[in-house]
């Protein structure tokens, strides 16, 4: 028997008009991820944070682009605090520390072209 509720497919149709900001929902105590872009050269991935969820100090091995969708996070790079709202972006260098925490529920797109 099939499930009354329908996966979303985990990639993005081609050629088809989509808005970032509703390939993901908030989840309340939650933050919610839908890859949509996976390649060997990167990928693109949709987040939702609920008010106060983050992520913790990490580092990855190539730069990341963020672009806040909606809301305001802090997102500290280096040490750094940056504080984005909706319609802003900023480049994490590779290998630089940083960590994200939800200000209020946002949404990001993070691209992360492997190099």
């Amino acid at each position: 028997m099939p499930s009354e509720t329908a996966a979303k497919p985990k990639g993005l149709p081609g050629a088809e008009i989509a808005k970032a900001a509703e390939l993901v929902n908030y989840q309340d105590g939650a933050v919610v991820s839908r890859e949509i872009i996976k390649k060997p050269t990167g990928n693109v991935t949709i987040f939702a944070f609920d008010e106060g969820e983050g992520l913790s100090e990490h580092t990855a091995p190539f730069d990341a682009l963020v672009h806040v969708l909606e809301g305001e996070a802090d997102i500290r790079i280096a040490g750094r605090q940056h504080r984005l709202q909706g319609g802003e972006m900023i480049l994490i260098p590779a290998q630089q520390p940083h960590s994200l925490k939800a200000l209020q529920r946002f949404k990001m797109m993070l691209t992360m072209i492997r190099s």
